[in-house]
């Protein structure tokens, strides 16, 4: 990326990485995830600082509970019926083509850079 030819304002493009709303606060029995995760987030600024002189960015999603594999492949109605009822608004998972705009929006605005975006539906986790 270092070697791109660079476009305007010296941009050579954008590091994205995921980490979890788990990496601000996890649940019980998620603190290696949440270990794991906060460190992604930690890496962010630090990495876009870095990398600045590269005219590199880099940002950090952080999603909550999205209808992903990861919360298993049945029915998206039950999964919803399951998970969603924890998400405030709107009251179901996240869409992972929802996950692909942001993104999308962060490799096109050159001022988002080293800071972390939930996408969450203001989900937070508490204590189970």
């Amino acid at each position: 990326m270092a070697a791109n030819e660079p476009m305007a304002d010296n941009q050579r493009g954008v590091i994205i990485t995921t980490a979890s709303i788990a990496g601000f606060e996890g649940q019980v029995g998620q603190s290696d995830y949440s270990a794991a995760k906060g460190g992604v987030i930690g890496l962010t600024l630090t990495a876009a600082r870095d990398l600045s002189p590269l005219g590199i960015r880099v940002m950090t999603i952080a999603p909550g509970t999205f209808l992903t594999l990861a919360y298993g492949d049945g029915d998206p109605a039950e999964l919803n019926a399951r998970w969603g009822a924890a998400v405030p608004n709107p009251r179901r998972m996240g869409d992972p083509d929802e996950y692909a705009a942001l993104a999308a929006h962060i490799v096109e605005n050159d001022y988002l850079n080293g800071t972390t975006i939930r996408i969450d539906g203001a989900q937070r986790f508490g204590m189970k």
